[in-house]
């Protein structure tokens, strides 16, 4: 398996958090009050910015993303792009999470439809 650099892993990191932005909408128009996904992904860009690592900061941010997707598991875009945001933070722990943000995502437009060509 291929080692990262940090700043390999941080590019990564960026680049889940891009696509979790784009659907985080799917899920923050349903479940207006369910803040967790997007603290998230303000989790993951605040260590993409400053590089400050805390792993209980990143877990709790990831594992909460992943209980909001839980309780929005009957709308599976909702679902999906709260599953994002909980890779997109994770990557800070392992860059490979970055792959399932960008997975997430991509579930997240498939179930919504919202692919234009």
């Amino acid at each position: 398996m291929k080692k990262y650099s940090k700043d390999d892993q941080r590019i990564m990191a960026q680049w889940a958090a891009d696509c979790t932005e784009r659907v985080l909408p799917f899920f923050e128009d349903i479940y207006t009050d369910d803040t967790r996904p997007r603290k998230a992904l303000e989790t993951c860009r605040t260590w993409i910015r400053t590089g400050v690592f805390r792993m209980a900061d990143i877990r709790v941010a990831s594992l909460a993303a992943h209980a909001a997707a839980r309780n929005a598991k009957e709308n599976p875009e909702a679902c999906f792009a709260a599953r994002a945001a909980g890779q997109a933070v994770a990557t800070a722990h392992v860059p490979q999470h970055a792959y399932g943000g960008a997975f997430y995502a991509l579930k997240a437009i498939a179930a919504n439809n919202s692919y234009e060509a």
